[in-house]
């Protein structure tokens, strides 16, 4: 057997005072986080939730997640974890693609009203017997009628429980993919995967018991939830929360809190490089030991920025929803490779194949497939998706990749995001590494637009520096001169932000379908 809440399980054994979240101006220890997730799996037994059922969560990044989280793995339930931006009508598509038996939603605010939204979708779900609002002061009454609050499930139930014995092939998790082609698909990750993945997660970030690991990733995304909370959770350190990053303020909790790891995606390393903020920069330096980007390449120039400024480590790793999520990294005890994402983890083989599925040598590009204890069981409730990415064994990724004589990987861009201009193949961050060498550009996106003559032409969407100035015309020249004619881009857009998914991915989907008003075209 195993049941992947034994994670939690130990550590509040070997560390029950200390403290495991802090919220503004509450801690909770790992031993009151533990016992709150028992009362959740007691009252989750209570309510007819049996092991191998669906529940699903809508929650910011809250101690009621993590209590959330573990409750439902103790019960012998499946965690599904959903976007917290979902509207009524695509939530309402979760919980019936899941067959979700019970559904937890933070009640929101006004701005954001998750507690209306996830209502609306579980009232039009006849699959999901089951509701609870997840309200901002536990004790307080349901804020929409007739429903029952995390706090009422929770109420007068024991704090020790036995975890339901799963087996380590049994589904842990099911997390959503992001949807960009098609509908979302679950990826049902099993206890194994999990766990595999979590204990070289824990290895990889050398904690040391007294980290202070800040959570700007939102837990229902694979990387905030696994990489981050799960590793640290395993070895016991101490977790800040946020349910939003912003630059500014968490520039302030880095220094407040003296925060020793900080993993992100390239947008937020961007954003704090490049805020004015009077928190206490040496003092962040002290601490911060050690960072993780993953979710899209960063660029070099602004890993290379970042580190200067923080005095401090970006290492670069590569996974998906798919596979647990890691599939390679770097590494803090070898050498690092600036632009590579590393090497595979152990138990976890990984190849550059070409579109019949044959082997390519190094330095050839292919596509990236990869197998062992990381690759997901399936996608939930579809045979036919699940057999067209995973063929023998091998998990096809749908990236672009190319190993150096080192063993090291280095990601091209996606297959779906490849640009074909005029016969010729195009990968958009090759482009947008280059662009960001221009000392006025900040942020980036190239992505291809219908052309009557290539088939396909380029276009940079772009964010000027800060007090920087400069005109598509000038862009294009600037990258005509340092890119071979196949790959400089002949559209320029400068823009003031880029659309961003709540993991701050940039949304190319969004940007192609985008109506431009003011563009700039080069021969």
């Amino acid at each position: 057997m195993l049941n992947y809440s034994v994670i939690l399980e130990d550590t509040a054994r070997r560390r029950p005072d200390h403290t495991a979240f802090k919220f503004m101006d509450k801690s909770m220890s790992y031993a009151q986080i533990d016992a709150a997730a028992n009362q959740v799996a007691n009252g989750l037994v209570a309510a007819g939730v049996k092991p191998g059922d669906n529940v699903a969560v809508s929650c910011l990044s809250l101690p009621y997640f993590p209590m959330l989280v573990f409750g439902i793995l103790k019960a012998g339930a499946v965690l599904v974890p959903l976007n917290v931006l979902l509207k009524p009508q695509e939530i309402e598509y979760h919980l019936k693609d899941c067959n979700a038996k019970a559904y937890f939603c933070f009640e929101g605010n006004e701005v954001l009203p998750m507690g209306e939204w996830g209502h609306a979708a579980f009232s039009a779900t006849d699959s999901c017997e089951l509701f609870y609002v997840v309200t901002a002061d536990p004790a307080a009454s349901p804020p929409i009628a007739d429903t029952a609050t995390l706090g009422s499930l929770m109420a007068g139930q024991p704090a020790d429980f036995d975890p339901y014995p799963t087996n380590s092939d049994d589904t842990a998790i099911i997390i959503y993919t992001s949807g960009t082609t098609g509908n979302p698909k679950g990826a049902e990750l099993t206890h194994s995967n999990v766990m595999m993945n979590t204990v070289q997660l824990r290895d990889l970030m050398h904690y040391n018991d007294d980290d202070v690991s800040i959570l700007v990733l939102p837990l229902f995304h694979v990387f905030g939830l696994i990489v981050q909370m799960a590793s640290g959770v395993y070895h016991g350190v101490t977790h800040i929360l946020v349910p939003k990053f912003e630059p500014d303020p968490v520039m302030h909790l880095l220094d407040k809190e003296n925060v020793s790891v900080f993993c992100g995606v390239p947008t937020m390393y961007w954003a704090l490089l490049n805020t004015e903020s009077d928190a206490d920069l040496n003092n962040i330096s002290k601490h911060l030991r050690v960072c993780i980007s993953a979710g899209q390449s960063i660029p070099g120039a602004t890993l290379e920025a970042f580190e200067k400024k923080f005095d401090t480590t970006i290492i670069e790793g590569y996974g998906m929803s798919e596979t647990s999520p890691g599939i390679t990294f770097n590494r803090l005890d070898m050498p690092r490779k600036i632009g590579s994402v590393g090497t595979p983890f152990w138990g976890v083989e990984v190849r550059v194949v070409d579109a019949e599925g044959s082997g390519l040598v190094q330095g050839e590009r292919g596509e990236i497939v990869c197998r062992g204890h990381n690759v997901m069981k399936g996608y939930y409730g579809d045979p036919k998706k699940t057999a067209e990415t995973i063929k023998d064994g091998w998990m096809h990724t749908g990236d672009v990749g190319v190993f150096d004589e080192d063993g090291y990987l280095y990601i091209v861009d996606r297959i779906k995001e490849m640009i074909i201009r005029g016969g010729e193949n195009i990968y958009p961050t090759e482009v947008e590494a280059m662009l960001t060498e221009h000392e006025a550009i900040s942020l980036v996106a190239v992505i291809g637009t219908p052309d009557e003559r290539m088939g396909e032409e380029i276009k940079a969407c772009i964010v000027l520096a800060e007090g920087a100035s400069a005109t598509p015309d000038e862009i294009i020249a600037w990258a005509k001169n340092r890119m071979s004619a196949q790959k400089y881009p002949r559209i320029v857009e400068i823009t003031d932000s880029l659309p961003m998914t709540a993991t701050g991915k940039i949304l190319k989907k969004e940007l192609k379908a985008k109506e431009v008003s003011s563009v700039q075209t080069a021969d």
